[in-house]
């Protein structure tokens, strides 16, 4: 179910629960604890640990759907229709188990997204937000976000992402062939800053790697947002930069799938369940760069 998807695969954090409600445990300890010691002195000065919790809720999940006995005896496939329409419907669970893990919003009037609130709205509520006053994303947008990520997270620098959407990221590759043909060429020519780029890929692919940070592809992102600068017009999308194991997702129940033949209808009934919910562990460790314009 997971294969076609981009985040849920292996840029968060999966948490299985015992319960509908979980209580996750964090630990952290302060900065410069460490102090001069006196030769036969004791002068020592305790350091302590900070505990909290974070709170993770689940939300039951169903898709429904049925196959007349017409359509698997007069198609093409015969019987091996069934089998490639559950491999659909459950690439599909997992695409929209993902939209809904990152755009959930439980104010939304769409049935899917008001599941509960996904780890955008989570962040733009208590991550450091950075505006990019409308400009579409370039390198100032990236140097923007690091310097607004704490200083105590950049020393494990290697392990942070860029997340941003497809359209974004097409508007930042056009810009190297703007430069004259050569993506190395004018103003984008610092290869060590810029890392390689890919013009190709599946969902999820990396385009370079912006002051050594990966830039990865989620197709899932919202991108026709209104923006909330001055004279603002047409869409908007926006730029996440975290560690990957910093979102979470919870599942109290294992992906559970149901079929039942119905005679008085000749047909085959699927239901499929699961329970899911979002949060971030850290907020702090999260950046969210807004007013990202859409060409």
């Amino acid at each position: 179910m997971f294969d076609a998807t981009v985040l849920l695969k292996g840029d968060c954090r999966t948490h299985r629960m015992s319960a509908p409600v979980a209580e996750l445990d964090k630990v952290a300890v302060g900065e410069r604890l460490v102090r001069v010691a006196t030769e036969a002195v004791d002068t020592g000065e305790n350091a302590g640990a900070t505990f909290s919790k974070i709170s993770l809720t689940t939300v039951k999940l169903r898709l429904d759907w049925e196959l007349s006995a017409e359509s698997l005896e007069d198609n093409i496939e015969g019987a091996d229709l069934e089998d490639h329409i559950a491999r659909l419907m459950a690439t599909q669970f997992g695409n929209d188990l993902e939209d809904i893990a990152i755009n959930g919003d439980t104010a939304s009037a769409d049935g899917s997204l008001k599941a509960f609130d996904g780890w955008y709205k989570r962040a733009k509520a208590t991550a450091h937000v950075v505006d990019n006053a409308g400009a579409t994303l370039n390198l100032a947008s990236f140097n923007k976000m690091l310097k607004a990520m704490p200083r105590k997270f950049m020393q494990k620098r290697g392990e942070l992402k860029f997340y941003t959407g497809s359209n974004a990221i097409q508007d930042y590759l056009y810009d190297f062939v703007q430069a004259g043909g050569d993506p190395w060429a004018g103003p984008n020519a610092d290869a060590a800053i810029r890392g390689p780029i890919r013009t190709e890929g599946s969902a999820g692919f990396t385009a370079g790697a912006p002051f050594g940070v990966q830039l990865k592809e989620v197709p899932l992102f919202l991108e026709d947002e209104a923006g909330t600068v001055s004279g603002a017009s047409g869409e908007f999308g926006h730029v996440e930069l975290t560690f990957p194991k910093n979102r979470v997702l919870g599942v109290k129940r294992d992906i559970q799938v149901h079929r039942e033949y119905k005679p008085k209808k000749d047909a085959i009934e699927y239901t499929v369940f699961t329970r899911a919910g979002g949060q971030i562990e850290n907020p702090d460790a999260y950046v969210v760069l807004s007013n990202v314009k859409v060409s």
